[in-house]
């Protein structure tokens, strides 16, 4: 999703030197990590687990933050961290403003109820509620009124897919139905910024891929600040703004999706990029440029935002000006130019 973050507006998450360590011997531990030691070294020393060492890093507004690692990465203990499901042992975190940090009980429930949200693997619905009242149960605690929360819960099962379903219950969806479900209740507050941990992992490949191109468009429409967890590199790749690949509990590289796989720091990125098939990933909005004013021929090729850059290539072929990346309504978002998408596959392309 290339190109739908604001930069030059101040970091809506803002997250500095976290450490999260679990067992009692901390310091040792910590020193250990610190020297360079390995999290199989410190746990055999110490009996404590360093899951998360010294990570820093800014998300602006609008912006898709992926974080990317193995299993045992420390990635989902990071997301916990950051949204203070899990105290951090060491570091300071701000979420729209708010250091959460030194926050109080209140103060953590209000800016959950108002200005952040998040989805989990599980979907952890309400089986004894029907779908449009899972939607509705975060404007429920705020005290919106009945009507108007069953009106703005019913409004999102359309956006996210799901109109006619509202009066059904969460058991007679499938999986992928269900997790739109929790997108759609996620969005129910209207938060500024969401948290994912693996959203789509327990999914089918095809519900999957629509559940990420879902997003994508979501995203294109609503431009909020994301912050997506996921062990696959292909749905990082397809996702991010911006990829953190992660590994031991620390960051190894933080980039554009183009700049991990042209330029990976060490052999543990480069063993994710080698294989990664570039031109099947990379979708138009990965690449775009912003459209900055530019006036739109009605005669330029358009293209979908999340169509593969294998798709757009032969469209670009020959061309003299760009193709038109349109949302799902149809609407102009960006430029795709036949030198960027060229450059990119030639120089990360296996």
């Amino acid at each position: 999703m290339a190109g739908t973050a604001q930069a030059d507006t101040a970091a809506q998450v803002s997250v500095a030197g976290v450490w999260k360590i679990f067992g009692r011997q901390a310091t040792e531990a910590k020193e250990m990590a610190q020297s360079g030691a390995s999290r199989e070294d410190i746990q055999t020393a110490t009996g404590s687990v360093v899951a998360v060492r010294d990570v820093s890093f800014e998300v602006a507004p609008g912006e898709t933050f992926v974080v990317m690692g193995l299993s045992g990465s420390g990635k989902s203990t990071l997301i916990r961290c950051v949204s203070h499901l899990v105290e951090p042992s060491e570091g300071r975190v701000e979420v729209c403003g708010t250091d959460l940090t030194d926050a109080d009980d209140a103060t953590l429930r209000e800016l959950r109820r108002q200005k952040m949200a998040m989805v989990f693997q599980h979907f952890g619905l309400f089986p004894h509620r029907k779908v449009v009242d899972n939607v509705a149960y975060g404007l429920e605690v705020q005290g919106v009124s009945r009507q108007d929360r069953q009106d703005r819960a019913r409004e999102l099962l359309d956006t996210v897919g799901l109109d006619g379903w509202g009066d059904h219950y969460p058991q007679q969806l499938s999986g992928g139905m269900q997790q739109r479900v929790g997108l759609a209740r996620a969005l129910a507050v209207d938060p500024e910024v969401l948290f994912f941990d693996e959203p789509f992992s327990a999914l089918d490949p095809l519900i999957r891929r629509d559940m990420q191109d879902e997003l994508i468009d979501l995203q294109m429409k609503l431009q909020r600040t994301l912050v997506f967890i996921t062990h696959d590199f292909a749905e990082a790749l397809k996702l991010a703004d911006r990829i953190a690949i992660m590994n031991d509990g620390a960051f190894v590289q933080v980039g554009t999706p183009v700049e991990i796989l042209t330029n990976p720091a060490d052999d543990y990125v480069q063993a994710f990029t080698q294989d990664a098939p570039v031109a099947k990933v990379l979708q138009a909005c990965s690449l775009m440029r912003p459209l900055n004013g530019t006036s739109v021929d009605p005669a330029w090729t358009k293209v979908g935002a999340t169509d593969s850059l294998e798709t757009v290539l032969p469209l670009l072929l020959g061309s003299t000006h760009p193709v038109v990346v349109v949302d799902g309504d149809g609407s102009p978002v960006g430029l795709l130019h036949g030198d960027d998408v060229a450059d990119a596959i030639t120089v990360s392309g296996p």
